[in-house]
């Protein structure tokens, strides 16, 4: 099962490499249903092989100048400072029992999951609807509307800390739409917010009680960096849009699976 893991690992850095989002959204139903690690701990582990792996992307798309750096500080603060404070201080907080209801028992890591199923859904509802041909003029003045995007780099700080996503699926759109940057820029710009919340939010942990398997860890994070190179070179030669959806459609049937697993089967899986 630990190889299969491994070699799913490659898989999150092939998808990343091909559609630049998405694939960081399996990282923790691998980590949980194969490789049996605790909702909770693997959710901290998302936030290192996300933010990993989006950092080797982040340095490509530099290079290539498709980074604004005015924009991963404006859009980056906020986020970088929401997830930090929900690893150190809200998913703590967090009661080991939530609710029950009738026979069925909502414990932390259940509602984590859940939670992480909701993010999975809507996710894959964006990759599934046909991207809207929006024309943007790359030689024109960005256009930062400040309080949106101070709020939104909040609020998917918190998503992030919470589930141990990248929310890439959240912050390319808010780019487009509300600092008017155009698709590819808007990709590389935010692999770099990606790295830097998904590495400074684990840092969260590291000062809790939590004890990292940092032999798992970095293994895991290697083959991710593997696959991203491979997606890259793929990206080349499959038409991206066609992928997109095929990988929306096999994300909501697992965030499908994660709600029916985690309310009737809640057993096993690193709980």
């Amino acid at each position: 099962m630990v190889i299969i893991g491994f070699l799913l690992a490659a898989l999150v850095g092939i998808s990343l490499g091909l559609i630049g989002s998405g694939g960081s959204i399996l990282t923790v139903p691998i980590l949980v249903y194969v490789m049996g690690v605790d909702p909770i701990l693997a959710t901290a582990y998302s936030l290192f092989i996300v933010g990993s792996t989006a950092l080797v992307g982040g340095v490509q798309s530099a290079i290539q100048k498709r980074v604004d750096f005015k924009t991963v500080l404006i859009f980056g603060i906020p986020s970088i400072a929401a997830v930090y404070a929900t690893r150190l201080w809200l998913v703590p907080l967090i009661p080991a029992e939530i609710v029950s209801i009738g026979g069925l028992v909502i414990t932390k890591s259940i509602a984590l999951m859940l939670l992480f199923a909701v993010v999975m859904i809507l996710a894959s509802v964006s990759m599934i609807r046909p991207s809207k041909k929006t024309i943007t003029d790359d030689s024109a003045p960005m256009v930062y509307n400040y309080p949106m995007i101070l709020l939104e780099g909040a609020v998917v700080g918190i998503l992030t800390g919470l589930v141990g996503a990248g929310g890439g699926f959240l912050i390319i759109p808010a780019l487009v739409l509300l600092a008017k940057m155009p698709m590819k820029l808007a990709v590389g710009t935010s692999l770099f917010i990606i790295a830097a919340k998904s590495l400074i939010g684990f840092t969260g942990d590291l000062q809790g009680a939590q004890v990292i398997d940092w032999k798992l860890l970095l293994t895991f994070t290697s083959f991710a960096v593997i696959g991203i190179f491979g997606g890259i070179i793929l990206s080349k030669k499959i038409p991206g849009e066609k992928l997109k959806k095929a990988f929306g459609w096999f994300v909501l049937v697992m965030g499908i699976y994660i709600i029916i697993k985690e309310l009737f089967f809640p057993t096993g899986g690193g709980h």
